[in-house]
């Protein structure tokens, strides 16, 4: 049965209200609807409205309750830096006001589930704003190193922590589940290190990297604390971010910028349904502008609500009940897009022609590359110009792949490495690089030896990681970087010259 969970309020009323009834319960056409949970009773119960509405309960408890940044501000925690690296990033935020509003305001839809999740692993505060030095809280951050989502997770190591990427949907772009895999990589890092600095160096730089940096040292009778270590630029650079934006958050008028004000309270309702449809659809039956939808939506790769037996959607609280309302009275087919297979001798060009879109359309609905070559019989994304249960029962039945671009690389293994390392070095599979390599048909590789690889971007430059899952991207001129995830793509630069990324 699909439900509406609601991320609640960590702190506890003063006086609590009795729970209430669920909002909505329905079936239809022998299929389940959403039902909506009520929220847990705020820490300070509103006053007057219907009790039964989301959307009143919702507008009057975000005017009683505090600002989000008081409630931050005060689960500080970790010893203050104070270095020139430090005043760098200070005077690249400063400089930049508009840059800090647009991240700020992004913030606002995600920032309070994830307070309250890092609350409820007892971690540091400071990790929430995390994602600000990884992607600016852009959700749809995506880095030359194909790390995406707020998070910024290389695909190895979000299929690591468990986020599903596959034709449908990239659960490194869903915020909830996102959130959960970059908490658990933090705490067994912090587990690992026992201490933060060096857990968030290695979250950047990779685990592996940081013991090696460690056992250096150890072996020079030198310190092994986070600023006696030697790292890459990045990685020196990375906790001074951090520590930036913190004080930023501690003291705004100091740097000439305003914070704007984020409610401490919860922004979004989680919605599960097993009903299919179209992405704009579901905008529409939310009564939201479709950018707005996929801002909490970012997960889905398609214009299709589809790819698993149950969709986990995020709506605004004074949406959801509507949302329900809706769907509970739409009993058609809500999908317009349909299968279809490449006939022999049928170009995309003739397809795109035939369902009414542009040949660069056709390709971006279907993540076909310009150089990719298309086989005979492979499954396309088309419209149709009726939706039904045929249109629906297409896509469940089809099976939908990526296309490789084709683009052949060769890869020197080197010292240490193994075919789960290379494989994920460029996002393939063990397997693809047996079948690219004939005679291949065990998982021991030597050092010297020459593997074919197929694929549709460039390598992820760097080193082996011990953690063969994890392996991470490197500039080509930075000391390699191991285990972990990536470069952030939005960060203030290490050298204030440099241009900041659009936004």
């Amino acid at each position: 049965m699909a439900t509406v969970a609601t991320p609640t309020p960590a702190r506890a009323a003063e006086k609590p209200a009795p729970p209430e009834e669920p909002l909505i319960a329905a079936e239809i056409a022998a299929e389940p609807m959403p039902v909506i949970l009520p929220p847990e009773p705020p820490a300070q119960m509103a006053t007057g409205g219907d009790p039964e509405s989301v959307t009143n309960a919702t507008l009057q408890l975000r005017s009683e309750y505090g600002d989000l940044w008081t409630r931050i501000r005060q689960g500080f925690v970790l010893a203050n830096l104070d270095t020139p690296l430090v005043k760098d990033a200070e005077d690249w935020y400063a400089a930049r006001p508009g840059y800090v509003a647009r991240m700020v305001e992004r913030s606002r839809r995600y920032l309070y589930y994830i307070v309250v999740e890092v609350e409820k692993r007892g971690m540091p505060l400071e990790i929430a704003l995390l994602p600000m030095i990884e992607s600016a809280y852009n959700p749809m951050a995506y880095s030359r190193s194909r790390a995406s989502g707020i998070w910024q997770f290389i695909p190895s190591t979000g299929k690591h922590y468990g986020l599903k990427q596959n034709w449908w949907f990239d659960e490194r772009r869903d915020v909830i589940a996102a959130t959960e895999g970059a908490l658990d990589y933090l705490e067994k890092l912090h587990a690992e290190f026992g201490d933060w600095y060096l857990a968030l160096a290695a979250y950047n730089w990779g685990e592996g990297s940081v013991h090696r940096a460690i056992e250096a040292n150890q072996k020079r009778g030198k310190p092994t604390d986070y600023l006696s270590l030697k790292m890459p630029t990045e990685t020196r650079g990375y906790i001074p971010k951090l520590q930036a934006v913190k004080n930023v958050v501690n003291d705004p008028e100091r740097y000439d910028l305003a914070l704007a004000d984020i409610p401490d309270a919860p922004y979004f309702t989680v919605v599960r349904t097993t009903r299919k449809m179209d992405v704009k659809v579901a905008a529409e039956l939310a009564e939201m502008p479709l950018d707005d939808f996929l801002s909490l939506n970012p997960q889905h790769n398609r214009p299709v609500i589809a790819g698993a037996d149950e969709a986990t959607l995020l709506l605004p609280y004074d949406r959801a009940e509507l949302f329900a309302a809706k769907l509970e009275l739409t009993n058609q087919p809500m999908v317009t897009w349909q299968a279809y297979k490449l006939r022999p001798n049928e170009t995309l060009q003739q397809v795109a022609a035939r369902f009414g879109l542009s040949l660069e359309t056709l390709r971006t609905i279907n993540g076909i590359g310009l150089r990719a070559r298309v086989p005979v019989g492979h499954a396309l994304l088309v419209p149709t110009q009726a939706p039904s249960a045929a249109t629906v029962a297409s896509l469940h039945n089809a099976v939908f792949t990526t296309v490789r671009s084709g683009r052949t690389f060769y890869h020197r293994v080197r010292k240490g490495e193994t075919l789960s390392s290379i494989a994920a070095r460029y996002d393939v599979s063990a397997q693809d690089l047996k079948g690219w390599n004939a005679g291949l048909t065990v998982a021991k590789v030597v050092p010297g030896q020459r593997l074919r690889v197929v694929s549709d971007s460039g390598p992820m430059t760097g080193k082996k990681s011990k953690r063969a899952k994890t392996t991470r991207a490197a500039k080509p001129t930075a000391p390699a970087r191991a285990a972990s995830r990536i470069k952030q793509a939005y960060a203030p630069p290490r050298h204030r010259r440099r241009r900041a990324p659009p936004l």
